[in-house]
């Protein structure tokens, strides 16, 4: 076979762009969707090949998806990273781009995976689709919960064409565009070391091989699931991890009731 064809949805930034180097640099053949310009974007290398559009725009979506696999071939794996972050109304705006663009390029492009490449699709989603994140707002917990649902219906949906679908859904990630936040702040970088149960924040570069791994052979038999990479944080009570960032571990406590 030939390089294995990747779409990235979403993959100009953040854990999209992370994800998209690290499958570059494995060889594969990227088609990236994003929002900012071309030339904002680091190039990538001759495999790496970037299409600008607004995802709500589905007639265009469809084009720009007709072309890509003119261009590159056909789809070894569909990843989707995006998220709304224009400055109209928010919760139509992440209905339209979280849900009614996944939705469309899935049920699009179900007739254009390569056989031969075990073909899977990978939604990341997020740890607010379960638990709530206070600083976002209703719409992005709806989507993100639905998205769980949308993994669960394709993979039923899809797994008689053989493609596999798939959930990454991250805690709190070390992005590039966080690192002067979390230096300018480390009281919060030693908050969630003292938190998290592997005692650090994870990175971009360790969601990515996660959902490079979804992508691979080695998870040739796993669909419809949901891979939480959060570093064991939403496995704790929420009256313990209280407990461990005021300072007062399991221990103290009881010796103080006693």
């Amino acid at each position: 076979m030939t390089s294995p064809h990747v779409l990235v949805v979403g993959g100009t930034g953040g854990l999209g762009r992370a994800f998209v180097r690290l499958m570059a640099d494995r060889g594969a053949l990227l088609s990236v969707i994003g929002r900012r310009p071309v030339s904002d974007i680091e190039g990538g290398g001759a495999n790496v090949h970037h299409w600008s559009l607004d995802l709500a725009d589905t007639e265009r979506l469809g084009a720009t998806l007709g072309d890509i696999v003119r261009r590159n071939g056909k789809l070894a794996h569909l990843v989707f990273f995006q998220r709304y972050r224009g400055s109209g109304d928010v919760w139509s705006g992440e209905i339209a781009t979280s849900l009614t663009a996944t939705r469309y390029l899935i049920e699009s492009s179900s007739g254009q995976f390569d056989d031969r490449a075990e073909p899977g699709i990978v939604i990341v989603g997020s740890v607010a689709g379960r638990l709530i994140a206070a600083e976002q707002p209703v719409s992005y917990h709806v989507a993100k919960a639905a998205l769980s649902q949308m993994v669960r219906y394709y993979a039923v949906a899809l797994g008689p064409l053989g493609i596999r679908v798939n959930c990454v859904s991250p805690g709190t990630i070390m992005k590039e565009e966080a690192q002067s936040f979390y230096a300018a702040h480390p009281e919060l970088w030693e908050l969630y070391g003292r938190i998290i149960p592997l005692g650090r924040m994870g990175s971009a570069g360790e969601v990515a091989r996660a959902i490079a791994f979804l992508c691979s052979p080695e998870a040739g038999y796993i669909t419809g699931q949901e891979l939480v990479v959060d570093g064991g944080l939403s496995v704790q009570w929420q009256e313990s991890v209280a407990r461990r960032a005021s300072g007062l571990d399991a221990v103290t406590i009881t010796r103080r009731a006693r």
